[in-house]
């Protein structure tokens, strides 16, 4: 008699997949990378090349002090992100976590631009000092911001992400005025990989073997940050110093990496996520798989970046193609998995405080309501001309109203319509740093935007409109598709998201990254534009507005309900499946109708429900009547000032609703405990 019973064939399959995907990326990367040194040596000369070159052949000499260098930076820059990346998600017990989370890499870039325009002498020996500096200076500011707070989890992402919003808006509005002098940035911020000399190799390579010692010294308190701050504070552990140190470690990782390539994004979020879908469920074996997946996806982005833009891949960076190759993989393995991944989260409020009562909330909705009226008269009617600063007569109103009504009109709906989607957002998942665009929406939307710009340099506006919520909606389905079989677990959908957002960005990077008038076209839509609002537009945004907002009360019990969990939530007659599939269907709406009228306005979605939690919202409804208003004010406000304060240069909305509003949220957040 056979006494083992073999295990079910679907059990067999699922728990080799991820060995049998990890060993045909392996595969696929070794052949590109003997396919690109073939095409500089024979194979001949191969171990002659790697050995001792001879200094008068440049064929040798390109072998060993290129190809040899990048190959090796590949796999110490993906190895170094995925550490990073674990140390991140673990410490802020956020699966949405990142090196570009605290700001490392916004910080190093501004930093780059700022000195490319005002103080060029220091790029002959000094860019990665530069961007060294900005890197850590930025993440200074979030540890500062967050310290009242004993370095909450919650209250550093929040933070880190705020400073992250600001820093490359200011980045964007200066590419914007000064094209010309930063087109070199453009590869740089999408992270090339090509190498002269074997400095960076040396450097990384010390900073991983320190730093991979120093987070297995860090163990047992990272280990201890899985529970809750009372029950590790129980166990003696000092959270505010520990959280400093793992962090101070995953930014100076982090940092090493921007200052020597430029921003990689997607690696340092998908190697830890890999690394969980693939069995290793224990810190120390993360710690261990998620370099190792950083590093293949790297490895294998950049092999094949070079097979497509030449020999020594100059026309793409590789950090904007990573997506392209990381995200397929996790999307495999999302496909083959029946139960969500168990992912940390963050329910948090950014802040405690003592609940507000309901009159003093009705008296604050009621404020911002009439300061954001008041605001949409002045944008309407208080305007700069040629005489300075001025209301407009009347009949000097009935004319310029004609351009002004749609967009402020358009501005007013999406705001309202982000800060709805937003709220629901992380209401659903329990992630305070889940925004609208996380679910890839917005990113689909520009990616069929790029197409309609690529395959038509003179689309009209109707067919551009057509093409992005054409990608809008492709993107919406994706998520959908491999969301279903968990029954829209958040954790699921977060992931899901996140690869598809990645990988249509990852084409958007790319073409940004290549320069040029589209390039200008394509920052300017992404910024957050209203340029090109008509009449129709700001009514069809109005009318959507008012449909899909009216919806959201009906669901403001599912909202409080399915944070209790699916065992409660199914005793209290919600079905979880069909309760989830309306949320986000719900969010993709109104987060596609807004994008479609003025971008991606980032800022609004992520951070106004932050601002109504802080006014004192607990409730659903308190919070949708508190951050609908907020998003209006905040976009009506930057749109105005976005076309005024330069005129006749203007700045798009996106932009200038950053500008100002971080700077506010950065204020109260380091200002509470």
């Amino acid at each position: 008699m056979n006494i083992a019973r073999p295990y079910p064939r679907h059990f067999t399959l699922r728990a080799w997949l991820p060995a049998v995907i990890a060993l045909l990326a392996l595969s696929a990367a070794l052949t590109l990378s003997l396919e690109s040194l073939s095409k500089i040596l024979p194979p001949s000369l191969w171990w002659h090349a790697l050995r001792s070159p001879d200094t008068m052949d440049i064929q040798l000499i390109v072998a060993h002090d290129s190809w040899l260098p990048r190959l090796l930076i590949s796999w110490l820059c993906g190895a170094i992100l995925g550490l990073a990346g674990t140390i991140f998600q673990q410490v802020l017990h956020n699966p949405l976590a990142e090196p570009i989370t605290l700001g490392v890499s916004a910080g190093a870039q501004l930093a780059l631009t700022v000195a490319t325009l005002w103080a060029p002498a220091l790029f002959g020996s000094g860019a990665q000092w530069i961007a060294l500096g900005g890197a850590l200076l930025t993440a200074v500011v979030v540890f500062g911001l967050s310290w009242c707070s004993g370095l909450a989890p919650v209250t550093v992402a929040v933070a880190g992400l705020v400073v992250t919003l600001y820093c490359g808006s200011i980045g964007v509005a200066l590419q914007l005025f000064y094209a010309p002098y930063l087109r070199g940035l453009f590869i740089w911020g999408g992270g090339s990989l090509v190498q002269q000399d074997w400095s960076n190799v040396t450097m990384l390579a010390s900073r991983l073997a320190i730093g991979g010692a120093l987070a297995f010294l860090l163990l047992r308190p990272m280990t201890l940050f899985g529970l809750d701050d009372v029950n590790a504070r129980s166990l003696g552990m000092s959270l505010r110093r520990m959280r400093l140190a793992a962090l101070a470690l995953a930014v100076v990782l982090s940092a090493a990496v921007v200052s020597a390539v430029g921003v990689i994004g997607f690696v340092g979020l998908a190697a830890p996520a890999l690394a969980q879908m693939a069995g290793a469920r224990r810190l120390s074996r993360r710690l261990v798989a998620a370099p190792l997946c950083g590093a293949l996806i790297l490895w294998l982005t950049d092999q094949a970046v070079q097979q497509l833009s030449g020999v020594m891949g100059d026309l793409i960076p590789t950090g904007a193609a990573t997506a392209l190759f990381g995200a397929p993989l996790m999307l495999m393995l999302l496909a083959r998995m029946h139960r969500a991944p168990r992912l940390p989260g963050g329910t948090d409020d950014v802040v405690r405080q003592h609940p507000v009562t309901a009159s003093s909330l009705q008296r604050r909705f009621a404020g911002i309501v009439i300061v954001t009226l008041a605001a949409l008269v002045l944008a309407l009617d208080f305007g700069h001309g040629p005489h300075g600063w001025h209301l407009s007569s009347l009949d000097e109103f009935s004319r310029v109203a004609i351009w002004r009504a749609p967009r402020t009109l358009a501005a007013l709906a999406a705001g309202v319509m982000l800060a709805v989607a937003g709220m629901l957002m992380q209401r659903v998942t329990g992630n305070p740093l889940a925004s609208p665009e996380v679910l890839g929406v917005s990113s689909g939307a520009a990616l069929g935007l790029i197409a309609m710009v690529i395959g038509f340099d003179d689309a009209g506006h109707i067919a551009r409109l057509a093409a992005s919520a054409a990608g809008a909606m492709a993107a919406l389905l994706a998520v959908l598709w491999f969301s279903v079989r968990s029954r829209f677990a958040p954790g699921r959908v977060l992931l899901a998201g996140i690869a598809i957002g990645a990988l249509f960005q990852a084409v958007v990077a790319v073409a940004i990254a290549s320069g040029g008038e589209r390039a200008s076209i394509l920052l300017q839509w992404l910024a957050g534009s209203t340029y090109t609002i008509t009449p129709a537009d700001a009514t069809i945004a109005l009318v959507l507005c008012i449909a899909l907002c009216a919806l959201t009360p009906l669901v403001s019990r599912w909202l409080q309900i399915l944070p209790l969990g699916e065992a409660s939530a199914r005793a209290l007659g919600v079905s979880t499946r069909g309760a989830r599939f309306m949320l986000l269907l719900l969010i993709a709406l109104l987060t596609a109708a807004a994008t479609l009228v003025v971008g991606p306005l980032s800022f609004v979605g992520l951070t106004a429900p932050h601002f109504a939690r802080l006014l004192g919202a607990r409730r659903p409804l308190q919070q949708l009547l508190l951050a609908g208003p907020i998003g209006a004010l905040t976009i009506v406000v930057a749109d105005w000032l976005g076309r005024a304060l330069l005129m006749p240069r203007e700045l798009p909305t996106g932009l200038v609703a950053t500008l100002i509003g971080a700077p506010y949220l950065m204020w109260l957040l380091g200002r509470r405990r």
